[in-house]
């Protein structure tokens, strides 16, 4: 089965828009465990404009399966995993003011750059994933970073999916098969949705994880958080 973790960034968004500790980003992240997720997710930036790093040195606590934090490798951001110690790192290419994340990495370009920072957390202990977009040669070169696994970048797959589900997911496909021939663990996320996962889950070989945070927040605020956690693990079954 697929893993669900959740990604809980629009709560602490919620929670800043007024100030105070309303809704409780710590009791949210015990309670979606409670209700089946199987890891939380988070992405603080360096604005701090959602997920707080007080916020990530603190889920450590409450975080009884799997944490995974995700961001770009900026110093700030090294340090900042190295001492929280999450279950997995997932580093992503977005700029300081980028609103959310739009591109996975060049992994031949920037190969001599993340392998420096990989072997950092791997020496630590951290499993690492790095975003990528659903390219066989994008895939083939984030091997040689030495990774662990690749996150597979899905936004142009959930914008497609109503108009041709089979074009949408094509490169998802290509991109899934090719690392598993790199012996590259595979997650995805962006987008995904109760409307597009289970075509996704059931057509792409190997998917470890899927990270969801907006779409499964926006869906909650009709149906609840519970229902909506089950639903998800319904489609990844």
């Amino acid at each position: 089965m697929t893993q669900l973790s959740v990604n809980i960034n629009k709560v602490a968004t919620l929670r800043n828009a007024r100030g105070g500790k309303v809704p409780d980003l710590l009791q949210v992240a015990s309670d979606l465990q409670q209700m089946g997720a199987q890891g939380i997710t988070i992405h603080p930036r360096p604005d701090e404009r959602h997920i707080r790093y007080a916020d990530a040195r603190a889920l450590p606590a409450v975080v009884t399966t799997e944490l995974n934090i995700e961001g770009n490798p900026n110093p700030k951001f090294i340090d900042l995993v190295l001492e929280v110690q999450p279950h997995q790192v997932t580093l992503v290419p977005d700029g300081p003011d980028a609103l959310t994340s739009n591109a996975g990495w060049d992994t031949q370009t920037h190969q001599a750059y993340l392998r420096e920072i990989i072997d950092r957390f791997q020496a630590a202990g951290i499993r690492t994933s790095i975003f990528v977009d659903p390219d066989v040669e994008m895939v083939a070169a984030a091997r040689d970073t030495g990774t662990d696994r690749i996150e597979l970048y899905t936004e142009s797959y959930a914008v497609d999916f109503s108009q041709n589900p089979e074009v949408a997911i094509a490169p998802f496909i290509a991109a899934a098969e090719k690392a598993q021939q790199c012996g590259l663990g595979l997650n995805a996320g962006h987008d995904l949705s109760l409307d597009n996962i289970a075509f996704f889950t059931q057509n792409i070989p190997g998917l470890l994880e899927v990270s969801i945070g907006h779409a499964l927040i926006s869906e909650a605020l009709y149906l609840g958080f519970e229902k909506v956690i089950a639903s998800y693990l319904q489609k990844l079954a």
